[in-house]
């Protein structure tokens, strides 16, 4: 056999064979076999026995059977991802670094300082104390834990490494145990009750309340069994968090450890989900009902040339991956009840895309301007059709046509047959040619149902996103990397996770991909993200000769005003959609470094109990100091104020100008708004789809695009971050500065803040020019 053959073989043997449950006994030279009282007697002492020739002696007399069983499906995995994996694997099995806050889903920490009972057994043992007390709560948790935990690691490094014998013992519990836990499946660590044994086994029935004390109650279930169990309310959104209070509640329990002492790494996160949203989960169930509603009224509507064949929802929020989800609004109903306001209702909603298909017809014009007038012209007959039959209120623009229904605003857009039918027969070729509405619903549709489908094979795929999401926008990358192409880097460690299982908790997920960005060979590799198995060995080779073609169109220096990312799908072979044209190279170099450096704290903040003022917050915030200049936005002038995850300040820097808070916008409508107001006129108070710190960016770019370059955060951020482009920032233009003032930074940034008069709070210049007088910014 080849040396790759023989490593198979070898481990297909660790992870299958039936020989370890009897052992492995090598005779020695010239003996027939071991006597039968030499294997009872090594069965009776040993878990896993391999015994030497030499007579014997087992050399696997320190390995537990808990480690054998990791030992076992380490092997199994490894001979999938070589199955599976490009290159029989080679660079995830050795070339991949792993460490227990990657590897595990859940990382717990037991600080057992103090703790007497650890060494009541005392030194002289073979097994040391530390590690009989390893077995005991590994004891613990597999028994709490059963069918929920496919693996359970428990591990002391009860000293530091530079610790010298010479010092004494009384180090020894400094150390915090270890404990990493993989789920089996994520329905059955989600699940909230635990059956235990029938009321008729008392014996059992005592042991199981022995062992879990007061949550052990008798309950009777509906195939009419009686039987003990445990459950653990919990709300759908809080399922991820049953394990942790199973696991605390069996440590406090058995081994007297306080809540202080049992650090679990599990929803230390959850804030950045949770501000500004609430619970994600509770507004689904209304959204998908409204979606249903309008989707039906939508393909019942007779008086159109064609019917509505189909109705696809776009936005993100469908498929459970919105930082945001959208919250039902007061005004969006066709009837307005009640006026009766428990808290200030927003002043702007956000509109949900959904995309329709008509019926085919070969009257379609061929020109790309009249296709995009009859498309807008059958909008505004649905809109009305609408409005006349179902009293739905439909707001029209030159390029939308907004329909408000059950609390929610929902964008139309039409997808043209015949475009679509050019995609799918033509290819990315003739898909140029196809108007660029059509082609960008076409990727979008696409790119919905396939996450869609991902969202319902992985429940815990959702919540990663939005923690990526998260910290994309916090670090002001939201014009760097699309929502879109997010989402795509999640999906691609849930599809490719070797040598790793797939992720199911949110932290792993989320380190995970930060990880997959910060060390991704994206200079010489296309990422290839093939959701459901579609992608052919053809399509793969179209795909990197695409991956080379763009490469080979940079310059001596390995730049390029291309992209720097290069992620395909099955629908987007050329990486034109979501990553066509950021992040560039420098983009992408600078969200490599703001990755790393996440990855180091994160890992940091899973194994330390302390790490000074650096905590899980510091994830999501961004060090401001790095920018060239920053523009602070009054927070009460956001659309949506109350999603500001920190408020930015700076204590360094030059103050350019500053600025007063316009009256001219309010984000809440307050109850003095809605009284005595008709239905109709409360409606228009109703901004659909505003944003001023958009506006303003779009305004600045336009203004400066040859002067410097904006950072923003799309989700809500209350600053704008400032580099001067390199073209700006030459020795040539420093000698412009000195002969003409028109040139000079701080006069650019004057008159910045005059683009956003009455939204901009303040303006610093970091690097500090030289003595500027500070300008007040009329409101």
């Amino acid at each position: 056999m080849k040396a790759i053959e023989i490593v198979r073989v070898t481990l297909n043997f660790i992870a299958t064979s039936e020989s370890w449950s009897r052992g492995l006994y090598f005779p020695k030279t010239g003996q027939s076999s071991i006597t039968k009282e030499e294997k009872i007697q090594l069965k009776e002492s040993f878990p896993v026995i391999i015994c030497h020739p030499s007579g014997g002696f087992n050399l696997a007399f320190r390995m537990s059977r808990n480690g054998f069983n990791r030992l076992q499906d380490e092997a199994a995995l490894t001979l999938k991802c070589m199955e599976k994996c490009r290159d029989g694997g080679f660079e995830e099995v050795f070339m991949t670094k792993i460490d227990y806050a990657v590897k595990y889903d859940y990382c717990m920490r037991l600080n057992l300082k103090g703790k007497t009972e650890v060494y009541a057994s005392g030194f002289c043992l073979d097994d040391e104390c530390w590690r009989l007390y390893e077995e005991k709560v590994h004891g613990i948790l597999a028994k709490a834990l059963n069918d929920k935990a496919k693996s359970i690691q428990v591990t002391w490094g009860n000293t530091q490494c530079q610790w010298s014998v010479n010092n004494g013992l009384s180090v020894l519990d400094k150390e915090p145990l270890f404990i990493g836990i993989s789920v089996s499946t994520l329905e059955k660590a989600f699940s909230i009750v635990d059956i235990g044994p029938n009321a008729e086994s008392n014996d059992e029935a005592l042991e199981f309340r022995k062992f879990w004390g007061e949550k052990a109650e008798l309950r009777r279930f509906k195939d009419g069994r009686i039987a003990e169990s445990i459950v653990w309310e919990s709300e759908q959104w809080s399922r991820h968090l049953v394990l942790k209070r199973i696991v605390e509640h069996v440590i406090g329990r058995h081994l007297s450890l306080s809540m202080e002492n049992i650090i679990c790494a599990v929803d230390q996160l959850d804030f950045s989900l949770l501000h500004g949203a609430g619970d994600p989960v509770a507004y689904s169930g209304n959204l998908l009902g409204a979606f249903d509603l309008l989707s039906k009224r939508l393909r019942l509507i007779e008086d159109l040339p064609l019917k509505v064949s189909s109705v696809q929802p776009l936005d993100s929020a469908f498929r459970f991956t919105s930082v945001f989800p959208p919250e039902p609004h007061l005004l969006a109903n066709e009837k307005i009840e009640s006026l009766r306001l428990n808290k200030y209702a927003p002043s702007c909603i956000q509109p949900l895309e959904v995309m329709i298909q008509l019926e085919g017809s070969g009257n379609w014009p061929m020109d790309e301007i009249a296709i995009e007038k009859t498309k807008s012209s059958f909008l505004i007959q649905i809109g009305e059709s609408l409005q006349k039959t179902w009293g739905m209120t439909c707001t029209a623009t030159e390029n939308d046509v907004d329909v408000l229904t059950a609390g929610y605003v929902f964008r139309l857009k039409i997808l043209h047959e015949r475009g679509l039918n050019l995609l799918n027969k033509e290819g990315n070729n003739q898909a140029k040619r196809v108007p660029s509405t059509d082609k960008k619903l076409f990727t979008h549709s696409q790119h919905a149902s396939m996450t869609n489908d991902l969202q319902s094979r992985y429940s815990i795929y959702g919540p990663v996103v939005r923690l990526a999401k998260r910290w994309v926008a916090s670090h002001l990358f939201s014009a760097c990397l699309l929502e879109e192409a997010v989402e795509l880097l999640v999906a691609y460690i849930f599809l490719n996770p070797f040598p790793l299982g797939v992720p199911c908790s949110r932290i792993n997920g989320f380190l995970r991909f930060l990880r997959l960005l910060s060390q991704y060979d994206w200079t010489y590799s296309p990422l290839i993200v093939d959701i459901n198995n579609d992608l052919s060995p053809s399509d793969e080779k179209e795909i990197n000769d695409n991956f080379l073609l763009r490469r080979k169109g940079r310059g001596e220096n390995g730049q390029s005003m291309e992209a720097g990312m290069f992620l395909a799908t099955v629908y987007d072979k050329a990486s034109e959609s979501w990553t066509g044209l950021s992040p560039s190279v420098l983009e992408l170099k600078r969200l490599v470094a703001y990755a790393r450096s996440s990855v180091n704290l994160l890992t940091k903040l899973t194994f330390e109990d302390e790490v000074g003022p650096y905590r899980w917050e510091c994830l999501f915030r961004t060090p401001l100091s790095n920018y060239d200049a920053i523009i602070l936005l009054h927070k009460n002038k956001l659309p949506y104020p109350q999603r500001l995850l920190f408020p930015s300040e700076a204590d360094n820097g030059k103050i350019i100008a500053r600025g007063n808070p316009s009256k001219s916008f309010q984000p809440f409508l307050l109850p003095k708004d809605l009284k005595n107001k008709p239905a109709e006129a409360l409606k228009n108070k109703l901004l659909i789809d505003f944003d001023p710190s958009r506006s303003f960016i779009r305004d600045l770019e336009k203004e400066f695009s040859n002067t410097f370059k904006l950072w923003h955060d799309s989700l809500g951020g209350d600053v704008i971050g400032l580099t001067w482009k390199e073209s700006y920032s030459s020795k040539k233009r420093k000698q412009e500065e000195d002969e003409n003032e028109a040139h000079n930074p701080s006069k650019v940034l004057k008159v910045a803040g005059q683009v956003g008069k009455g939204f901009v709070r303040s303006i610093l210049f970091l690097k500090a020019p030289k003595a500027h007088e500070l300008i007040l910014i009329p409101s």
